[in-house]
């Protein structure tokens, strides 16, 4: 590796040089994603298939729905399965000093 004295460039040549080193460095990590297809385009070719094929049969984790554990009180349609983030009535209600069993289904 070239060893490069950095202590003499300005501000500006600083931040080419940057620049630079970032387009060196997405180019490179391009041409090896690019590499890396050719090679699982050749490979699926050899066993009967394209990688489109491959990609599409790949299994995808879906979640099934989550089932309802708390309602509102006044608007039964406001419902929450207890992940994710909370809904505002839920964390009003908190903040309020109610607890979640007061909303359980």
């Amino acid at each position: 590796m070239t060893d490069f004295n950095l202590d003499g460039l300005s501000l500006s040549e600083l931040k080419q040089l940057e620049k630079s080193v970032a387009r060196a460095i997405t180019s490179f990590e391009e041409r090896r994603k690019a590499e890396a297809r050719a090679k699982v385009d050749e490979l699926a070719r050899e066993l009967g298939y394209s990688f489109e094929d491959l990609a599409e049969a790949a299994p995808s984790r879906k979640r099934s729905p989550s089932v309802a554990k708390y309602r509102h009180p006044e608007n039964p349609e406001l419902t929450w399965s207890g992940r994710g983030r909370k809904p505002g009535w839920i964390g009003d209600a908190l903040a309020a000093g109610k607890s979640l069993e007061d909303f359980a289904i």
